[in-house]
């Protein structure tokens, strides 16, 4: 009877969920994201699994006991992805404002920009760019781009499977954050020249990750992305996420978005925050 009343209130929540999408609001029942945090300390407890990410970078937080060494400064590595999500993954610094539960499956939740742009900054455009079935990007759209370094023998290219190699099946990974918000104004900076590539010092690296953006937060985490909103993800990955935001013309994320080696077209979804003690690494 227990085991039918829990099905019976998931079931509850999903439709209540799916109501609330068809009824124009853009966001599932709370109760739909509650369970979806409930079934991730579910499917992690006592089975070994490292501290997760994203996180509040505010809170400081976290009992995981399963410790790794930090991966070395991503100049000493080589950049092996680079993607972005629409709204960021993380909360902190100037991308605190949470953007709703969205569908339930990573697309319009996460956090915006807290600022304000300018009216010609936000003008918006006629049509969207980088669209995909979850739809495209517009002006005062919020990113977060994720610069993904291995410690493996690799290059550049399509997915993080890109960053494993078959001699080296357990590379140190890090991954550099840095959150943009989308703006009509051709002076912003350039998303094709932000995400160039090339090699210095013997290392595959992106040339132009920004510098100006605040002391980045490093942490103990993982891998993201909507697929662990409910498992755990097994990837150790040293953070480094910058808590300014900083203004990229939308344009030019269009034309990227057209052809690049990473063979990203789109934006990706968000992966809930992990909120709870017992899956994150204590910040110092």
């Amino acid at each position: 009877m227990k085991k039918t009343m829990i099905a019976l209130t998931v079931s509850m929540s999903m439709i209540q969920g799916g109501a609330a999408m068809a009824g124009g609001h853009g966001t599932v029942a709370d109760d739909v994201i509650a369970q979806q945090n409930a079934n991730l300390l579910k499917n992690t407890e006592g089975k070994g699994f490292g501290p997760q990410a994203p996180r509040d970078l505010n809170a400081s937080a976290g009992s995981n006991t399963r410790v790794f060494e930090t991966a070395p400064p991503y100049t000493q590595m080589n950049l092996c992805d680079i993607h972005f999500h629409k709204n960021a993954e993380h909360k902190g610094g100037e991308f605190t404002t949470y953007a709703g539960h969205g569908d339930g499956h990573g697309y319009h939740s996460g956090f915006k920009y807290d600022g304000k742009l300018s009216a010609q900054e936000a003008k918006p455009l006629d049509k969207e760019v980088c669209p995909s079935k979850h739809g495209g990007l517009q002006v005062g759209d919020t990113i977060e781009i994720h610069y993904v370094h291995s410690s493996a023998q690799v290059a550049p290219g399509p997915t993080l499977g890109t960053c494993l190699s078959d001699t080296l099946m357990n590379p140190q990974l890090r991954v550099e954050g840095q959150v943009f918000v989308l703006v009509n104004d051709d002076k912003a900076l350039d998303f094709m020249k932000l995400t160039e590539i090339g090699m210095k010092n013997g290392y595959h690296q992106a040339l132009n990750i920004p510098t100006n953006t605040g002391k980045p937060i490093e942490y103990a985490g993982s891998t993201t992305g909507p697929k662990y909103n409910e498992q755990g993800s097994p990837l150790q990955v040293s953070w480094s996420v910058r808590p300014k935001v900083a203004k990229v013309n939308i344009h030019s994320v269009g034309e990227w978005c057209k052809g690049n080696v990473f063979k990203e077209d789109h934006a990706h979804g968000v992966r809930n925050l992990v909120t709870d003690p017992s899956l994150l690494s204590p910040m110092h």
